[in-house]
C-alpha cells in the first residue's frame, strides 16, 4: 500500500484498468504477480453493484473484462481466496 505525500494510507491507484486480460474471477488467483489484497480488490469491484449487468442482477461485468460472469462465481473466487489466505 502506498503512503500519499500527508501521511495518510490509499490503495495503490492501478496503472490501468483492474480487470484487463482477466477472463473469469480464478485467473485472478492464480495470477502469481498480485498480492492478496490487489486480488482482494479486484474481486471486490468485480461483486461491486456497480459491476451488476442490467436487468440481470446475477451477473457482473467488470470494466476490462471480454462479458458478464455469474456473481456466484466471484463470490466463490472471494470465498476460496480467504480460505487460502487463512489456512
Amino acid at each position: 500500500m502506498r503512503t500519499d505525500s500527508k501521511g495518510t494510507d490509499r490503495a495503490r491507484p492501478w496503472r490501468v484498468r483492474p480487470a484487463v486480460g482477466f477472463l473469469h474471477p480464478l485467473e485472478v488467483l492464480k495470477d502469481q504477480d498480485l498480492d492478496p489484497a490487489e486480488k482482494r480488490e479486484i474481486l471486490a469491484a468485480w461483486a461491486s453493484d456497480a459491476s451488476a449487468v442490467e436487468h440481470r442482477p446475477s451477473q457482473r461485468w467488470l470494466l476490462g473484462t471480454p462479458g458478464p460472469v455469474p456473481l456466484s462465481e466471484v463470490m466463490s473466487a472471494l470465498s476460496r481466496l480467504d480460505r487460502d489466505m487463512f489456512s
